[in-house]
């Protein structure tokens, strides 16, 4: 896998190395499963996707174990910066009036030239953005106070504050260098950096929390700093370009110490804040179809997919090898034909499993990586084979979840092999014309016109075909200026090295990557600076290490998806050139590539220690960690930001290959069909939804074995998936899958997409005979005109020689 370098993610320092976690060895992973395990009887996992996580799990999931000692630290400096200035009172104590004084002093202090008293005011404003958590006695009074604290430090401008400081800490060569020339760099070298970003990170976490009981002016604050966030205010761009400049420094190799977790946290947050969420973006795709005059959409995708129940996962080895030894018992073996296809069909799905049942046990006959089967064993509806009396039977749903769509496209192809084999001859794009076509035709044509969904990326499509054809008459394109385009505008210079800069940090987190010596290092912002010496101490930086990167691969993923999610109702050229570079750039292979491990394990995993998570740890006694409570973890199901991580990365190899041909045959290519499969393993509908989609695209590709071999997915996903009328997904008929087609399609997609780029944001190179004439007499003689020096000096001569010497007949010109 290359994607512009190598990934992997452990530190160069072979002493450093050895006291780490071995997965070779087995080391400190927690409820390992083999391959070949299933639990037929597995429960859904209770999983709502959203935006993010609760605020204590996003608060505390910013922190590295390994910091913990610092809370204590930021304590005490601002307990130091406050005996100074105010009596013996404490923080919970002070009226309003004392509180905004003490913040303003802090902030002057910041002012300050010696880097070491910098440092401990900026320790003190943190502790004020903690919640000041010494003087609370319970996790939900620490969250008031931060909120208090927050909303403070922002109205005295301590944001704008610690932007300057983090640029002047960017730009610090001294501690680059020296970085660089570290053998292993550790938690100590990204000090400053640490507390900065903690801080603006708390501001912007705590600050895009919609809180109703708010105070009104806090409404207003709230309102104004995400304008202001999304604006070019900071270093003329917005924020979210400045970490992405962060980003890219550290991939370079330039700036090792950035603590990548916290920036890519930060960035996430930032373009959430600024762009807005997932309804934040059905709202505005309603809003932008109405100003379009397109239809409303047939129903809320988000509701619809909260509403599906997860399909039954594998049956276990034992189960499978039992079926295959009664298989062998059985007299005939002929292969299966239409009428016990009939059968199963017809079965009542209610009753026990029937030995003839699995036609998915036979696994891909490709030379595949997947080393068991998957029968998707019962459909959607169906609940777990727990027998019921017949009053309790779960009813079947009416009709399909999703409501069927046609494209324009879909409607013309229709009509034309319909002209052709009814009267001989076609009429381009003419939908409307059906003279001499059979009744049955016209109640098709009449059923696909019905589903017609007409996108907005094609409305804008057309209105940039038509930009592009008549530069002169089409008028000046409006632009609206919202956070989208201004972020858009600020990205698109470097964006080709920001995606590969955020893949490359996605492979060193992606825990099926190999550790490499010449891979970056993700780890500068968890490693101690004295290693483990105790099994209990190496034990605990395992746990966090490997939290550490889960944590990285779930901010990409949701980075990654928003910016795509956007860009795509902003405009579908601008999500087109990042989707080609995010493909360019291998997204594909990685993301497959990522997947391609025991998924079941990884949403289970028990990378977190909740006694040492923020705010739970400042307030309460800890108690003793042993060796015996590390290994057990937390009694949840799941691990949230590892199932959220894993639908945002199937999201988004959804959207980078919808309607792309030759994406589509890079998953065929890349064999991902038994990846995707062992996916489905997971009980959750919306990732089984955005599994099953994946594979509807591919089946065409994957042969008629295949499909014969894997029915129950394929019902599965007739059950799931939306369907496009006409669209015969299920077998190898596609007219548009010619092979020597593939690049010229995404040769042509390049071309649009730089001609869109050129005209909209490349003023410098515009066409000059495109420019338009001032023909106003009175405004071209009113412009300034700079003349040369020698000019001015010798301008009595030139007015002799030119104007008054030479006979000028005024009623000619004024003719």
């Amino acid at each position: 896998m290359d994607i512009g370098g190598n990934g992997g993610g452990l530190p160069v320092n072979n002493k450093q190395r050895a006291m780490l976690p071995n997965k070779s060895r087995g080391e400190f992973t927690r409820n390992p499963r083999k391959d070949s395990e299933g639990l037929s009887e597995s429960p859904d996992l209770e999983f709502e996707y959203a935006d993010t996580d609760k605020w204590a799990a996003e608060l505390s999931e910013l922190y590295s174990y390994t910091e913990g000692p610092e809370f204590a630290l930021n304590r005490k400096c601002f307990e130091e910066e406050f005996r100074t200035h105010v009596s013996d009172k404490k923080w919970t104590e002070l009226d309003a009036a004392e509180h905004r004084a003490h913040a303003m002093r802090l902030l002057d202090s910041l002012e300050v030239i010696a880097r070491e008293k910098r440092l401990k005011v900026a320790r003190a404003i943190l502790y004020m953005a903690q919640g000041t958590f010494a003087e609370c006695s319970s996790e939900a009074e620490v969250q008031h106070w931060m909120r208090y604290n927050i909303f403070l430090l922002l109205d005295v401008g301590t944001f704008s504050a610690l932007v300057e400081l983090l640029n002047m800490e960017i730009d610090n060569s001294a501690a680059c260098s020296s970085a660089v020339r570290k053998p292993a760099i550790s938690l100590a070298d990204s000090t400053d950096l640490r507390v900065l970003l903690n801080i603006m990170y708390l501001m912007v976490e705590t600050i895009q929390q919609d809180d109703p009981y708010d105070r009104p002016e806090w409404k207003i604050i709230r309102e104004t700093f995400r304008t202001e966030l999304g604006s070019p205010l900071f270093n003329n761009e917005p924020i979210s370009v400045m970490l992405f400049g962060m980003v890219t420094k550290f991939c370079s190799g330039h700036a090792p110490h950035f603590p990548m977790k916290k920036v890519l946290l930060l960035l996430w947050k930032s373009i959430l804040f600024t762009l807005g969420g997932f309804d934040q973006l059905q709202s505005i795709k309603v809003r932008k179809r109405d100003e379009l005059g397109l239809p409303p959409l047939p129903e809320d995708s988000i509701r619809v997919i909260r509403s599906m129940r997860a399909a039954s996962p594998p049956a276990s080895a034992s189960d499978l090898i039992e079926q295959q030894q009664k298989r062998a018992r059985r007299e005939h073996k002929a292969l299966i034909k239409q009428d016990n296809l009939d059968a199963f069909n017809e079965k009542d799905p209610y009753k026990a499993d029937d030995t003839r049942e699995d036609e998915d046990d036979n696994d891909d006959n490709d030379n595949s990586i997947e080393a068991e089967t998957f029968p998707l064993e019962r459909d959607e509806v169906m609940p777990p084979p727990i027998p019921h009396p017949p009053s309790e039977r779960v009813s079947f749903p009416k009709g399909l979840p999703w409501a069927p769509k046609v494209r324009e496209k879909d409607i013309e192809n229709f009509l034309e092999s319909s002209r052709s084999k009814f009267i001989g001859y076609t009429l381009g794009n003419d939908t409307d014309t059906v003279v001499g076509l059979p009744r049955p035709i016209h109640e098709s044509i009449k059923t696909l016109k019905q589903h017609k969904y007409v996108s907005i990326a094609e409305v804008q499509m057309a209105k940039e075909e038509e930009f592009q054809k008549t530069p002169l008459s089409g008028g000046e394109e409006e632009v609206e200026m919202c956070a989208t385009e201004l972020l858009y505008q600020g990205i698109l210079p470097s964006l080709p090295q920001y995606m590969i800069a955020l893949l490359k940090i996605l492979l060193a987190a992606a825990p099926t990557s190999k550790a490499k010596t010449d891979s970056i290092n993700i780890l500068a912002d968890v490693l101690p600076e004295e290693m483990p010496t105790t099994v209990l101490q190496s034990m605990k930086l395992g746990v966090d290490v490997n939290r550490h990167k889960e944590i990285i691969v779930k901010a990409i993923s949701a980075i990654l998806l928003l910016l795509l999610k956007h860009f795509k109702l902003n405009h579908i050229y601008q999500f087109e050139y990042m989707a080609q570079h995010l493909v360019f750039a291998n997204c594909i292979p990685l993301i497959l590539k990522f997947f391609n491990q025991n998924i079941m394990s990884y949403i289970t995993a028990k990378n977190s220690i909740s006694v040492l998570d923020f705010p739970y740890c400042v307030v309460h006694e800890l108690p003793e960690l042993t060796a015996e409570s590390l290994e057990a973890g937390d009694n949840n199901q799941f691990c949230w930001r590892n199932l959220f991580s894993c639908i945002n990365l199937l999201r988004i190899l959804n959207k980078l290959t919808k309607w792309k041909h030759s994406r589509t045959m890079m998953l065929v290519v890349f064999k991902s069909a038994p990846i995707l499969k062992r996916a489905l393993k997971v009980k959750q509908a919306m990732m089984q939804l955005y599994v099953l989609k994946l594979l509807k695209v591919q089946t065409k590709y994957l042969g008629r074995q295949w499909r014969k071999s894997n029915m129950k997915t394929m019902s599965a996903i007739y059950q799931k998936v939306r369907h496009r009328l006409n669209d015969d997904w299920a077998y190898g008929n596609d007219l548009d899958a010619r092979p020597w087609d593939f690049q010229a399609e995404e040769c042509a997609l390049r071309a649009n997409i730089e001609r869109f780029n050129s005209r909209r944001y490349d003023k410098s190179h515009s066409n000059p005979d495109f420019l338009p004439v001032d023909n106003c007499l009175q405004s071209v003689l009113g412009q300034r005109v700079d003349l040369p020096e020698d000019f001015q000096m010798n301008y009595d001569l030139w007015l002799e020689r030119e104007v008054f010497s030479k006979p000028i007949s005024w009623e000619e010109l004024l003719q």
